[in-house]
């Protein structure tokens, strides 16, 4: 059985790779170096440490050609894995923290170095990175069933959420002022509503800035903008 902390570690290995948005990574190539997209990352690392998929379309498919996706590991940790929390998680090595999508868009996976931070394929601008939990949007924690882990033992501080309002598409739509601003910024009539035209305006922005294309308005988006949270 591999174990978190071999998930983690081979993970680090790859720091300074680059990133595709939605590129596709043959799970059983243990040489590959890159481009990564989020899912795929922590799909690849799960394979190549335990030889089974998980987070994929098919998980009893070709490694070669399996579709890692964030929404499969949201559906894999409800019907296969373990849900965690994010506090758990960032205690435990090689525990994923997983972003749900809004609507059917993607999310982000990233895996725990069980101190807080993580390893993860992050965006185009920065590729693979190590990063941190907190101050962070994430949904929950998620331990595959078949990989074994154990807590480093160290007390962390609490988990921070992220400091600023996050604004994205919701049901009801968030709506308000700031939206309006959010709008001007990207050439929209402003209505002051979160909805499909402001998501699909901010992820092109996103994707045009080479930042992670979630259609949601944080500090780095905002600042990129023009736009005081």
């Amino acid at each position: 059985m591999g174990t978190g902390h071999q998930l983690y570690e081979l993970g680090t290995k790859h720091v300074g790779e680059k990133y595709h948005f939605g590129a596709m990574v043959p799970k059983n190539e243990p040489d590959y170096t890159g481009p990564w997209d989020c899912a795929e990352f922590a799909s690849w690392l799960v394979y190549q440490v335990s030889e089974r998929l998980y987070g994929c379309a098919n998980n009893n498919g070709d490694p070669a050609g399996a579709d890692a996706y964030s929404g499969f590991w949201a559906r894999d940790a409800e019907k296969l894995g373990q849900k965690i929390s994010v506090a758990q998680a960032a205690e435990l090595p090689g525990a994923a923290l997983v972003r749900i999508a809004s609507r059917d868009i993607i999310g982000h996976v990233a895996i725990s170095d069980g101190r807080g931070g993580t390893v993860e394929a992050h965006s185009t601008k920065y590729g693979v990175i190590k990063s941190k939990v907190s101050g962070r949007r994430w949904d929950f924690g998620v331990l595959v069933p078949w990989i074994s882990y154990s807590e480093t033992g160290e007390k962390l501080p609490p988990i921070e959420k992220p400091a600023v309002k996050i604004y994205r598409w919701t049901k009801p739509m968030m709506q308000g002022e700031k939206i309006k601003e959010i709008q001007r910024a990207l050439g929209l009539t402003p209505d002051g509503f979160y909805g499909s035209k402001t998501f699909n305006a901010v992820r092109a922005f996103q994707k045009n800035t080479n930042l992670v294309a979630d259609g949601e308005v944080g500090p780095t988006t905002a600042a990129k903008l023009g736009v005081l949270l």
